[in-house]
């Protein structure tokens, strides 16, 4: 019988801090809080307990703003961001998050837990953390 593989879950290896914007915020506003939290992604919040939360990347940014010529202190956040944000339950193993990862060309998810946003997750986070701690379990 050959030893049990360690499992490593999503919430092992996301990154739980963020920052949380309001879809009518402009993306001047966004841009600052992204700068002040060193970050290149925000959560975009619910507006009522049905609605979906949303994602802001700055290469969303620089598709939908910059590209365009467009003034980011007359546009909104709601004409940019990804919603509804495609999310994962925080025990997912992390083999199956770069599964889903790889098959829908995702490059960030929001991890989920009671309809609360606990974190982040990105390939880098799935690689960089989850792999080298699943190489280092099995040696």
């Amino acid at each position: 019988m050959g030893a049990a593989v360690k499992r490593i879950s999503v919430r092992d290896v996301m990154k739980q801090q963020y920052g949380m914007i309001h879809s009518k915020d402009t993306v001047y506003d966004a841009l600052t809080m992204m700068k002040r939290l060193k970050t290149s992604v925000l959560v975009v919040d619910r507006h009522h307990e049905g609605d979906e939360y949303g994602l802001l990347l700055v290469s969303d940014i620089a598709r939908e703003v910059l590209a365009k010529d467009r003034s980011c202190s007359r546009v909104n956040v709601y004409e940019v961001m990804l919603k509804p944000a495609v999310y994962v339950d925080p025990d997912m193993d992390i083999r199956y998050c770069s599964r889903l990862f790889a098959r829908f060309s995702l490059v960030r998810a929001l991890v989920i837990e009671k309809k609360q946003v606990l974190g982040t997750i990105s390939p880098n986070s799935l690689v960089l953390d989850g792999m080298f701690a699943l190489e280092e379990a099995n040696e």
